[in-house]
């Protein structure tokens, strides 16, 4: 018991922690739930009916039939799916990103077989003319990389700005509310449901990289680091195996926050009418419904609920105990 207390805290936090493990869990077993009806498919003999009047919708049906408990339990798997590898991935991008630039600083240098094989990466990924020549490119520079290697050749090295080219693309990015800058995007555009995780990832990153920077900035001097060099241990180990573990310590308590602010954001896109594809259940879409019937009321409050009890439970696991 006293285990127990130390890892989930006060009574509001084991709380948060049963409300979210029972989120993820109707959201990982959505598909097999025994629900009463698909949330796909509308009963227009029952449009609009409110709840607990019938055996067949608990919580009675939006303006278009569809039974609001499929909804919730369907547009929880979507929060789920979305909101988690999102941030995710935005941690893990913008932790690299940011330990690099704290550790290296502006005096990182890069041979030239990896800027081949980098500048190939992008050249493919971005999708620019002639996509193959990018991959023609990467593979050059990933062969000259490996030739060195297996020869152990000492590879002539380019110097690199990486803090000041990290910190200026995330300066960028947050000059542009994250708001207006996914709603231009995924207005624009007609973003799939990956299309929009990438988004999320790309818009995200920079908070996590500050953070980790600004960690990394301390960790680089303290005793450790300084034994590591002066045992020999190359730079790439000791910012690898030594500092990054340290560096990354600020992500713990800002991954429930990233996943709240998520969360909110993605629901506004849905409620908005875009991002996701329309026959993709989401709380944000079941809560748009409202517009239509006015005094459906309870297809606005039932998925309100279900966001503000998760952005308030992730909102309290990011607080120290």
């Amino acid at each position: 018991m006293a285990a127990l207390t130390r890892t989930f805290g006060s009574w509001p936090r084991k709380l948060a922690v049963g409300w979210l493990t029972l989120v993820v869990l109707t959201a990982l077993l959505a598909s097999v739930l025994p629900l009463p009806y698909s949330p796909g498919v509308p009963d227009l003999l029952n449009a609009s009916e409110p709840p607990f009047t019938s055996g067949s919708h608990w919580l009675g049906t939006d303006p278009q039939g569809r039974d609001v408990l499929s909804l919730l339990v369907f547009g929880a798997r979507t929060a789920v799916l979305l909101t988690l590898p999102a941030a995710l991935f935005s941690a893990i991008v913008g932790g690299v990103l940011g330990g690099a630039a704290g550790f290296c600083g502006n005096r990182a240098r890069v041979a030239f077989p990896y800027w081949l094989l980098a500048v190939g990466v992008m050249w493919w990924a971005l999708q620019l003319p002639l996509p193959m020549l990018g991959v023609a490119v990467a593979a050059l520079g990933a062969g000259l990389a490996a030739a060195a290697q297996l020869r152990e050749n000492t590879l002539a090295a380019w110097p690199v700005p990486i803090n000041a080219l990290v910190m200026g693309a995330a300066t960028t990015l947050d000059t542009i509310p994250r708001l207006v800058l996914v709603v231009a995007i995924a207005a624009g555009t007609g973003l799939s449901t990956t299309g929009l995780l990438a988004l999320f990832t790309l818009t995200t990153w920079p908070h996590a990289a500050r953070l980790v920077r600004a960690q990394m900035l301390r960790v680089r001097t303290l005793p450790f680091i300084e034994a590591a060099r002066a045992a020999g241990v190359t730079e790439y180990r000791i910012w690898l195996q030594h500092a990054m573990p340290h560096a990354l310590q600020p992500l713990r308590t800002a991954f429930p926050l990233s996943v709240a602010g998520l969360l909110g954001l993605e629901s506004t896109l849905s409620f908005l009418g875009i991002g996701l594809p329309p026959n993709v259940a989401s709380w944000g879409r079941l809560m748009a419904t409202v517009r239509v019937a006015p005094d459906a009321w309870w297809s606005f409050i039932f998925p309100s609920i279900m966001l503000i009890l998760s952005i308030i439970s992730l909102s309290s696991l990011s607080k120290k105990q």
